[in-house]
């Protein structure tokens, strides 16, 4: 039988590429055979596997200094591929060279210059854009969609018959219909003219359209949703999956709790210990996705596609119909619901001595919320403590567990980012009232260690017994990007070092504690880091210095790992997997790995550009007020400064310092007038006023007050 992974084998003996006449030929394939095998070559070339050559040879990707990744644009052109293959450094794609390709691309690149790792771009696999959102630029000569996306650097072409009623300066959505190339700029068609924000609300909306997020499920899916939340039985269920059920276990008498935020709807883990001989067990309780939502289902395909759910102040976008995300699937309190357990035993060092992984019925004790539990276990709040004197113990049991594996975590060279993020208060009209700085206490920190040993508990489990799975990777930095960092390090007076090792991060990272400087070097150090992702392929966990991770605590939300809740429920079941399962999983995986990881990118960039919105509105009537701020970044344009009563950022412009000739200085990172020697640095204090608020733009102009 002709596989993908048959016709891979065949090319690991060749010493060059092939026609498909001869493949055919050395393979000794019948006529059948031969029309089996162009339906597996074109599936081999759309997922990059393999190459067709302009004489029409066939040959192996990796063998022809040729990388599959995503393309990562630059709003002046250029952009560089991010390899799928693990190790591999990135692909720096100067301007000329990308073939037309547009941020998030799925492409493949030829190695032009191993020395400075720069090439171009030879095939684009996979589109991320079907649409752009922009405004229309109508010229006497041509029409012009201009992309609101800066990750998009060119323009879209409208032809007269494909304008619809949009008028210049409308804010339009258009799909493309030529994608650019590197002899013809793209077209595109107005299929939609977009109403003008009046308020937070629409501009979200925008927003939604502008990252071609999905408003509703398709009928199957949805239909599928409401017949789940009216009940299945187990036997019908087991015909839609084709998978007998592991033994449930009864925890309905355990004493259980959830801790999430205050606005959370879905409630996808929950949390039970006790005191044993000789140290501590925990049970990590995830909602079982996989027991509703089997492969193939028309709610699997739907998750899939969206990869993520997506969360913005006033909304979510959810991967799931929320018949399951907030209703069914989700560990309401009081509540019986299924949960996929693991059990996890540790000493009173905090090292795991054992691992249980089985189906669970659960009754979740009460909805604890992160304030609730940092006012019983930080302020010992009397009224709180009372209130739950029955978990008094447990929340006691749970804080000395979290301290020591959290010891133990950072000992080991795991990187600890304390970054502030914003948190939007809306009113009741969906105005935001306030941008704050979000609180993270110890409560945060208890989910978020024991999270973090279910996860690796896991991801440890299914590689031991060679099980294909979905690993969250992340890779040691570039060595040229350590270079950058110590530039950066050296004028802030934080590193003595010639050269800077990866090891060396969780150092300087607990050097900087509490330290005026301490936000901005964890973002430079953030930066310099590569995004971690999803992989078929085990390559370790950088940051959290794990040598096995993945993702299994979230599958209302994450479709990875609802993935992996799958394998895992099936490994339970059969014992062992067949070759032909085993096979059908590598093929797979990388495909989810790849979605994924792009639309993780996505829903990050939309929560980004909501975020940036929110931010202008809050700001659009305090044009002219003055404020305190602190520098958090200086670059040859100007300042980048962050408000000391709200968690509000804008930029100052270096046309804006008139009272003297700015220039950068690149060696300390300052920028100083060349006759009054004033000198701006980061971490400095300024007060400054606001100059304009440009809500085409979302950005805040700041001037010297």
């Amino acid at each position: 039988m002709l596989t993908r992974e048959s016709v891979a084998a065949f090319f690991t003996e060749k010493t060059k590429p092939l026609s498909f006449k001869e493949i055919a030929h050395h393979m000794g394939l019948s006529r059948p055979e031969a029309r089996a095998l162009k339906r597996v070559l074109r599936e081999m070339l759309r997922s990059g596997d393999l190459v067709l050559t302009r004489k029409g040879m066939y040959g192996p990707a990796k063998d022809m200094s040729l990388t599959t990744g995503y393309f990562e644009a630059h709003r002046e052109g250029y952009g560089f591929v991010i390899s799928e293959k693990p190790g591999e450094r990135d692909i720096f794609i100067p301007r000329g060279a990308t073939l037309g390709a547009m941020n998030s691309d799925r492409v493949i690149a030829r190695v032009e210059n191993q020395a400075r790792r720069g090439g171009r771009i030879i095939r684009i696999l996979e589109r991320a854009y079907a649409r752009v959102v922009g405004s229309l630029d109508v010229t006497k000569n041509a029409a012009y969609v201009r992309p609101k996306s800066k990750a998009i650097p060119f323009d879209l072409y409208i032809a007269p018959d494909n304008r619809g009623t949009a008028r210049h300066g409308d804010m339009v959505v258009a799909e493309i219909v030529d994608y650019p190339t590197d002899k013809r700029a793209p077209s595109g068609k107005v299929v939609k003219v977009l109403e003008k924000p009046e308020d937070p609300a629409s501009e979200v909306e925008m927003i939604i359209e502008e990252f071609n997020l999905p408003r509703r499920f398709p009928k199957a899916a949805a239909e599928e949703a409401k017949l789940l939340n009216k009940g299945q039985t187990d036997e019908n269920r087991q015909k839609i999956s084709g998978l007998r059920e592991p033994r449930r276990k009864d925890l309905r008498s355990l004493p259980t709790v959830t801790i999430d935020g205050e606005r959370a709807k879905d409630f996808d883990d929950a949390v039970s210990i006790s005191l044993t001989e000789h140290g501590y067990r925990l049970w990590v309780h995830i909602a079982d996705v996989g027991y509703y939502v089997p492969w193939g289902s028309a709610i699997d395909i739907e998750a899939r596609k969206r990869g993520t759910s997506v969360y913005f102040p006033d909304r979510v976008i959810p991967m799931l119909p929320k018949e399951l995300s907030e209703d069914l699937c989700s560990l309401r309190p009081k509540v019986e619901r299924f949960a996929f357990t693991v059990e996890m035993d540790f000493d009173r060092f905090g090292m795991r001595t054992g691992a249980k992984f089985y189906p669970s019925l659960i009754k979740s004790d009460e909805r604890m919320t992160y304030t609730s539990v940092r006012k019983i276990l930080i302020d010992q709040d009397k009224a709180e403590r009372a209130r739950y004197d029955e978990l008094l113990k447990d929340f006691d049991l749970m804080a000395e567990l979290c301290g020591i594996l959290r010891s133990n975590r950072l000992e080991r060279g795991s990187l600890d980012f304390d970054l502030p993020e914003p948190e939007i208060i809306l009113d009741m009209q969906g105005n935001p009232e306030a941008i704050i700085k979000a609180e993270r206490n110890f409560a945060h920190m208890i989910i978020e260690e024991f999270m973090i040993a279910a996860n690796e508990a896991v991801a440890e489990h299914l590689e031991g017994l060679g099980i294909p799975s979905l690993y969250r990777i992340h890779e040691e930095p570039d060595p040229m990007k350590m270079e950058d960092i110590l530039k950066v390090l050296k004028p802030l007076g934080r590193s003595g070092r010639k050269i800077l090792k990866p090891k060396d991060f969780s150092e300087l990272l607990r050097s900087i504690k509490e330290t005026a400087e301490e936000e901005v070097i964890n973002y430079i150090v953030l930066r310099s880091l590569k995004q971690a992702r999803y992989s078929p392929v085990n390559v370790g966990h950088f940051g959290l210095a794990s040598q096995s991770y993945t993702h299994f605590t979230s599958p209302i939300r994450r479709y990875p790992d609802l993935a992996v809740h799958r394998i895992l429920r099936e490994v339970l079941a059969k014992k062992q997997l067949s070759d032909r399962r085993t096979k059908e999983l590598e093929t797979m995986l990388p495909d989810i790995a790849f979605n994924s990881s792009r639309t993780e990118r996505l829903s990050v960039d939309a929560e980004r550009a909501v975020i940036g919105a929110m931010r202008v509105w809050f700001m659009k009537d305090r044009v002219g007020d003055e404020f305190e701020g602190k520098i958090i970044g200086v670059t040859p344009f100007g300042l980048r400064i962050r408000l000391k009563d709200f968690y509000v950022d804008g930029f100052l412009h270096l046309s804006y310092l008139t009272d003297d000739f700015y220039q950068y200085n690149e060696k300390n990172l300052t920028l100083y007038g060349r006759n009054s020697r004033r000198t701006f640095r980061i971490g400095q204090e300024v007060r400054l006023r606001v100059d304009r608020v440009d809500m085409e733009e979302r950005e805040i102009v700041f001037g010297l007050a």
